[in-house]
């Protein structure tokens, strides 16, 4: 494989680009170890920051919610591993928005050589040469891609929202369904559009009392609340 396909930016629908590595859990070969759950892999600047502690400190309180929607949780940065392992020991000290005693049990990869972050396009030049930025890379059980986010350095990532998208996705690939704007649990959920006039035609004027359309384009399932 040449450098331009090593260092090219994943893409959604891809295969996860696979790598082994050294973390505060061990060594791990990624994605091969997760196969079967998703995977949310995220990078962080560095230890010992202010945005990034506020961040750990609300991955790690939400870890088991992630693990009941079969998630886990594989987290980077730069640093060594000795930064990582004296950092999240201080984060299980602090306490802030009603979080305390927060022990971090997820991994947390050392790449100092940067071999990783480059390898997903963490390593953003217009925002740093020597931090990653705030990715967020959504994984399935088959190894693919899903969802992409990019945060900058200054700005905390809406936790919420990561889990939320895991639930959707979960939702469209078990219901072959789509999920609407501000979609949460519960909501109705979008039939797929017809590939045919005569299929529109036989949608709106379905007598399935679980669907309704707004037009033909536009069929909602409806959800029990």
């Amino acid at each position: 494989m040449d450098e331009n396909n090593l260092t090219r930016m994943p893409l959604l629908g891809d295969d996860a680009p696979a790598f082994t590595a050294v973390t505060t859990q061990g060594k791990i070969n990624f994605p091969a170890d997760y196969k079967g759950k998703w995977v949310i892999l995220f990078s962080h600047p560095a230890d010992f920051t202010p945005v990034c502690t506020t961040e750990f400190m609300t991955f790690g309180s939400m870890m088991e919610e992630f693990k009941a929607l079969n998630t886990e949780l594989v987290g980077l940065s730069v640093d060594s591993l000795y930064a990582h392992i004296a950092w999240l020991r201080r984060i299980q000290e602090l306490e802030w928005n009603g979080k305390k005693n927060i022990e971090i049990k997820f991994p947390l990869i050392e790449d100092i050589r940067m071999d990783v972050s480059k390898l997903y396009g963490m390593v953003q030049p217009g925002q740093s040469n020597t931090q990653a930025v705030r990715a967020v890379f959504v994984i399935d059980p088959k190894g693919k891609i899903r969802t992409i986010l990019y945060y900058p350095l200054s700005t905390g990532r809406n936790f919420d929202e990561i889990k939320r998208i895991i639930q959707a996705l979960q939702k469209a690939d078990a219901e072959q369904c789509a999920t609407p704007a501000d979609w949460r649990p519960g909501d109705d959920v979008i039939v797929p559009t017809a590939g045919s006039c005569g299929t529109a035609k036989e949608r709106m004027e379905s007598k399935d009392e679980n669907m309704y359309c707004l037009d033909w384009f536009l069929c909602f399932r409806k959800q029990k609340k």
